[in-house]
C-alpha cells in the first residue's frame, strides 16, 4: 500500500489533469491481475461481472488540489519519516485509495453476499461532471456506496450539500436627488433579509439546519443614480434531509427576486443509523458524525456513507501527510465493515 501511495504522490494529478495518474493506475491494476474498465480518467474493477446480488461501491478519487504556497517540502516527493509519509494527496485522497484497494483484494478473495466494485474517480476536488458520474451508467444498480475520504475512520452518516444561487432584484432608475425611481437595492434587501432569517422546519441530528448565506452583492453605476438592478449571490448548504430541488421549491414561495442555481447536482447525503453498515461500524467502536465538506457522496443517487483514513483537517494544507498506521488501520476496518455484510 505504501509503495503504491508513494508512486501516486510522484505523479501530478490536479483536477481535470488526471490522465497520467489514471494511465499509471490502469497499468498497475492490470499487472496485479485485475481487469480494469475505464471511462475518461475514471477506473473500476468488479469482484463479479454478472450477479443478481446487491452491489456495494467503494470509491476514492485520484485528483488533488494544487499545492498550497506554504509547502516546505517537495509536494511530489513522497518523503517518509518513521510512521509518516509526506506528499500532495497523501491524506486526500491517496490513503483511502490504497486502503480500499487492499480491502477489495481481501474481500474479493472469498465469497461475499454482494457484488463489490472498487472505483477511482477524477475531478472530485472541483465537482466536475467527468468524474464519478461518468461511470455510474456503466456499473449498474448500486445498493450502497462507501466513499473514501479522510474521516479518521469514523463514519460520516450525513454530509452537507452545496448550491449557489445567482439572484437579481429589479427596480426603476431615477435621479437620487429627486423622489424618482424604484431602488433595486432596497428590493433586494427584502429578500436578503429572508435568506438571512428563514428557518427550515427539518433539522438534521448530524448536520443541523439548512444554512443560507448571502456572500456577494453588486449594484449601482454612480452615486446620484437610483439603481434599477441589484445582483447578489447566496451560498446554500443543505443538511441531507432536504434535496436542492426541495430547497428551491421553498425559496420560490418566499422571494420576489429572480434567481438561478449554478447547479443542483451537489445534494446533501444521509444514511439511516439503523443501516447494516452503520450498525456494523458501531459494533466495531467507530464514531458517527455529520460532515461539513462535500464529496462524491453529493452526486451519488443511492445510499452512501463516507469513511476513510487520515484527517480532514490535513486536506489542502501545506506539507500534507498520512501515517502508515492509519493506512493499515483503514484497510483493516474497511474489511471488517464489509466482510459478510448482508444488506
Amino acid at each position: 500500500m505504501t509503495d503504491l501511495l508513494k508512486k501516486l504522490i510522484s505523479i501530478p494529478a490536479f483536477s481535470r489533469e488526471e490522465k497520467e495518474a489514471a494511465d499509471f493506475l490502469e497499468t498497475y491494476l492490470k499487472a496485479e491481475g485485475f481487469a480494469p474498465k475505464r471511462v475518461l480518467n475514471n477506473l473500476w474493477i468488479e469482484s463479479e461481472t454478472e450477479s443478481d446480488k446487491p452491489s456495494i461501491l467503494l470509491n476514492a478519487h485520484i485528483d488533488t488540489v494544487k499545492p498550497a504556497s506554504g509547502y516546505t517540502r517537495d509536494p511530489f516527493c513522497a518523503e517518509q519519516e518513521g510512521d509518516i509519509i509526506y506528499g500532495l494527496g497523501s491524506n486526500d485522497d491517496g490513503a483511502s485509495l490504497v486502503s480500499m484497494l487492499e480491502a477489495f483484494r481481501r474481500l474479493a478473495s472469498k465469497p461475499q453476499p454482494y457484488r463489490l466494485i472498487y472505483s477511482l474517480a477524477a475531478q472530485e476536488e472541483v465537482g466536475g461532471t467527468e468524474g464519478i458520474e461518468a461511470i455510474l451508467p456503466h456499473i449498474g444498480h448500486i445498493d450502497l456506496g462507501v466513499i473514501g475520504e479522510p474521516t479518521g475512520m469514523n463514519m460520516a452518516v450525513a454530509e452537507k450539500g452545496l448550491m449557489v444561487l445567482d439572484c437579481s432584484a429589479y427596480g426603476k432608475s431615477g435621479h437620487a436627488a429627486r423622489n424618482e425611481g424604484i431602488n433595486a437595492i432596497y428590493k433586494a434587501f427584502e429578500d436578503i433579509d429572508w435568506f438571512r432569517n428563514y428557518k427550515f422546519e427539518k433539522v438534521s441530528e448530524f448536520c443541523g439546519e439548512v444554512k443560507m448565506s448571502v456572500t456577494q452583492i453588486n449594484a449601482g453605476s454612480q452615486h446620484n443614480v437610483v439603481p434599477d438592478r441589484c445582483d447578489f449571490v447566496v451560498d446554500i448548504r443543505g443538511n441531507g434531509i432536504y434535496s436542492n430541488l426541495d430547497i428551491l421549491d421553498i425559496i420560490k414561495e418566499h422571494v420576489s427576486c429572480e434567481f438561478k442555481p449554478r447547479s443542483t447536482r451537489h445534494n446533501g447525503a444521509w444514511i439511516d443509523t439503523g443501516h447494516p453498515i452503520v450498525r456494523r461500524g458501531l459494533s466495531l467502536g467507530l464514531g458517527t458524525f455529520g460532515s461539513p465538506t462535500t464529496s462524491n457522496q453529493s452526486v451519488c443517487p443511492f445510499t452512501t456513507i463516507k469513511i476513510g483514513p487520515g484527517e480532514s483537517s490535513r486536506s489542502h494544507t501545506a506539507d500534507e501527510f498520512i501515517k502508515i498506521s492509519e493506512i493499515e488501520q483503514g484497510a483493516d476496518i474497511y474489511f471488517r465493515l464489509l466482510d459478510g455484510l448482508t444488506l
